[in-house]
């Protein structure tokens, strides 16, 4: 072991803790228990704390600056992830995995919704919708069948994709304003860098435990916390999903011909957010919702 100041050893993983033995069909390379015995993954349930916060922070944001219930919707749905995921790492029990996975499925049939009902009549919006019920309720009963993780990843990942090259489309196709293409263009590349980032960790994580859990044995804690690669996958793509709901948002405010009434803020030079221009009536707001 590497000698760090404030550094003390990993112990033993015991063979199970609070929780009992586990239940979920997936155990990640954090080691089980080695910080708590309440606790069955520390590190990959703290860091699910960036998930709700962010979502706390999005729907005070989209309640605060009138932006449109589907916003609120969204980010419920972003902090129920958040709240499945903690508990799924701090159990490793199948039904709270059922909690994390399933609810990343049906916060994105939100926006899939949103992006593709542009432009269409009454009727096709809710057709749409339907079919999104559809679709979500099948994919929930085939990965409850098979109980295969791969089902679930591979239907967020399609759902995904397809919200995003919709997205961008839109933007190529019927924003006109510069500056607010601009915006958009850099918040969704930010996004996507950050998203993939954190994949990129977890890839790490999965395909070189081994070699991860010896580093963080020889470096002892707190110093090995920092090599937890799926805890980096919970706080850098918690950003990306972050970036990408107020790239939503504006680009929802521009289509509908509300831009006038926004400003496009950047705190601290990367974090965004969509805020009324004080000069907004109340009247004005209500009228446009």
């Amino acid at each position: 072991m590497v000698s760090l100041p404030w550094s003390y050893p990993y112990p033993t993983p015991p063979g199970s803790g609070f929780w009992g033995p586990r239940t979920s069909t997936i155990d990640w390379c954090e080691e089980n228990y080695v910080v708590s015995m309440y606790v069955a993954e520390a590190m990959n349930t703290i860091t699910n704390g960036m998930f709700v916060a962010l979502a706390a922070f999005a729907i005070y944001n989209a309640i605060t600056q009138k932006h449109e219930k589907r916003f609120i919707l969204t980010a419920m749905g972003f902090a129920l992830v958040g709240v499945g995921s903690w508990l799924f790492h701090m159990t490793l029990q199948y039904e709270y995995q059922l909690l994390d996975e399933l609810p990343m499925i049906y916060a994105t049939c939100v926006p899939t919704w949103a992006v593709f009902s542009y432009a269409r009549n009454k009727k096709d919006t809710i057709l749409l919708g339907v079919y999104i019920f559809l679709g979500a309720s099948i994919l929930t009963a085939v990965y409850l069948h098979f109980k295969d993780p791969t089902i679930h990843q591979a239907g967020y990942a399609v759902l995904t994709g397809m919200v995003l090259f919709r997205s961008l489309y839109l933007i190529v196709t019927k924003i006109e304003d510069a500056h607010a293409r601009a915006d958009m263009w850099r918040t969704v590349i930010i996004g996507i860098v950050t998203f993939l980032s954190g994949y990129g960790l977890w890839m790490i994580d999965i395909h070189f435990c081994g070699t991860l859990r010896h580093a963080r044995r020889a470096v002892g804690m707190p110093y090995g916390f920092l090599l937890e690669g799926h805890g980096w996958w919970h706080i850098l793509t918690g950003l990306g999903v972050y970036y990408y709901l107020v790239f939503l948002e504006y680009l929802r405010i521009c289509l509908v011909g509300r831009a006038p009434e926004y400003n496009y803020v950047w705190d601290w030079g990367f974090f965004p957010h969509v805020d009324l221009k004080k000069t907004t009536s109340a009247k004005e707001v209500k009228k446009n919702n």
